[in-house]
């Protein structure tokens, strides 16, 4: 895309806000997205994050889920409710379906599992939503996605092996067994 097409694209207010605890993350991502027009600013965390939103509410955002100081969808809530119009991306590395489901209820407009670059999140904040995204280049594998169920269970069942096994309808050892691998590629 050239780049006045792509400052057609973000429109006139090119106020982006970003919000993330990871330092140089945070700035080599500002720095990336403000060669494609757009007018930063940073916070560090939940509470930064809301006082800017509240102050001066951006028309995008990218909100890391997993902050030092709480959950970035109380940032995303607060975006929300200040300007509806805001095209909100939610970064994590902690990529769990069920996280995705209640960032996009709250009004994320995506969500992008790390390490996602400046690209994809350009794409992700300008994207129309009709259409479908592009397929991922490395998708993850059906043995890795049933382990990630498998991982995501046994967390919301509080580590209990027995009653993880009961609610998937597994063997204990079987389960037992699973756990104690490495994860798939």
């Amino acid at each position: 895309m050239s780049e006045a097409a792509l400052q057609e694209e973000i429109g006139a207010d090119k106020s982006l806000l970003l919000v993330d605890d990871d330092e140089p993350f945070l700035r080599r991502l500002a720095k990336a997205m403000e060669k494609r027009g757009f007018e930063i600013e940073m916070a560090g965390s939940v509470a930064a994050g809301k006082a800017i939103a509240t102050a001066r509410p951006p028309a995008y955002a990218v909100v890391d889920l997993r902050l030092e100081d709480g959950n970035g969808l109380d940032v995303v809530e607060v975006l929300r409710e200040k300007r509806p119009d805001c095209r909100v991306v939610v970064l994590t590395g902690y990529g769990a379906i069920a996280t995705a489901v209640a960032a996009v209820k709250i009004g994320a407009t995506d969500y992008l599992s790390k390490p996602a670059d400046a690209t994809d999140i350009t794409r992700a904040l300008l994207s129309d939503g009709a259409a479908l995204p592009p397929p991922p280049e490395n998708p993850m594998s059906a043995d890795r996605v049933r382990w990630e169920h498998i991982q995501r269970v046994y967390e919301q069942c509080d580590r209990n092996v027995s009653e993880t096994a009961r609610r998937l309808n597994m063997h204990r050892r079987t389960l037992q067994r699973i756990l104690a691998k490495r994860s798939p590629r």
